[in-house]
């Protein structure tokens, strides 16, 4: 049997960062990724490993902490996105430099959706950071990208699994990764974190969504004119995000139907949500294990 792989990595926020921790593993076991694609984290994992730097990249996140998550979160008042994303997207920049997808080590792909034209955009060449800024633009929560007449945001939406797009050479083992699956999760028992953290971060999210609920009170009239409030708990901004992840889940699982890769790799929804990149450490033991499971023929694609 090859021992060549071409990896596909899922969309997922921060549960993309488990796709680490299934790249080591893979290369634990005696494979060589020949190729790679990705959409939106799947995109970013995937250009640091095409481009040689997933160590140094892994070593970053695994030292996030909750206020490093609130850091860089610019929040904007523009009604396209939450958060510019510039912060982020500049201390990625450091780790991709001024690198075009031609140069990587080996053949990518990523995805980003284009709202003008309505349809998919596969970027295979030209720049790294760019492209990866297109696939990760999460609607209602990044800010979408302008160029060349089209407004991209996170390929998630049209192909959060881009099965269909990544090169493969004769006789390469097809492996695709999916963190958004509808499967089971027990986390490991973890000592709390600093009350002042867990205080911000909560702060944080509630935030979030009071800012979503804001924007959308600004198009819809008040509740049934008055007549009923508005529910208190209402996560407006969790509420489409699960809606977002339940689709991509549709989506993924339509798409390994479909081209019937060799072998799927799969973690739970309920690993993380989209900004708990604190969760690094435990996200990259997820992928590890996953992939170990998958390796040795106990995992059944999720329904």
């Amino acid at each position: 049997m090859s021992r060549n792989v071409a990896l596909v990595l899922s969309s997922g926020g921060a549960r993309g960062v488990a796709h680490i921790g299934v790249i080591e593993e893979l290369e634990k076991a005696g494979y060589t990724i020949t190729s790679v694609a990705g959409t939106s984290m799947g995109s970013l994992v995937g250009g640091m490993y095409a481009k040689g730097t997933l160590p140094e990249f892994k070593d970053w996140l695994i030292s996030f902490t909750k206020m490093d998550v609130i850091r860089f979160l610019d929040l904007t008042l523009v009604h396209g996105g939450m958060i510019k994303g510039e912060k982020i997207m500049k201390a990625i920049g450091e780790f991709v430099g001024d690198v075009t997808i031609e140069e990587l080590h080996i053949p990518y792909a990523c995805i980003a959706a284009d709202l003008i034209g309505r349809k998919e955009i596969i970027f295979t060449e030209g720049s790294l950071l760019h492209a990866i800024r297109a696939s990760c633009s999460i609607p209602t929560v990044f800010l979408p990208v302008s160029c060349d007449g089209m407004l991209l945001v996170d390929g998630g939406i049209l192909n959060p699994l881009p099965i269909d797009v990544v090169q493969r050479n004769a006789g390469d083992l097809l492996i695709a990764v999916n963190v958004n699956a509808n499967i089971p999760y027990s986390p490991p028992i973890k000592a709390p974190l600093p009350t002042e953290q867990e205080t911000y971060f909560g702060k944080m999210r509630a935030m979030i969504n009071d800012r979503w609920s804001g924007l959308i009170d600004q198009y819809v009239e008040k509740f049934r004119n008055g007549k009923q409030q508005k529910p208190d708990d209402l996560k407006l901004f969790d509420i489409i995000s699960d809606s977002i992840n339940l689709a991509q889940n549709r989506i993924a699982l339509s798409s390994i139907e479909k081209y019937k890769p060799d072998m799927v790799i799969e973690t739970s929804y309920k690993i993380a949500t989209i900004f708990d990149f604190y969760k690094s450490e435990e996200l990259i033991e997820a992928g590890r294990l996953a992939c170990r499971e998958a390796l040795a023929g106990n995992k059944l694609v999720g329904k």
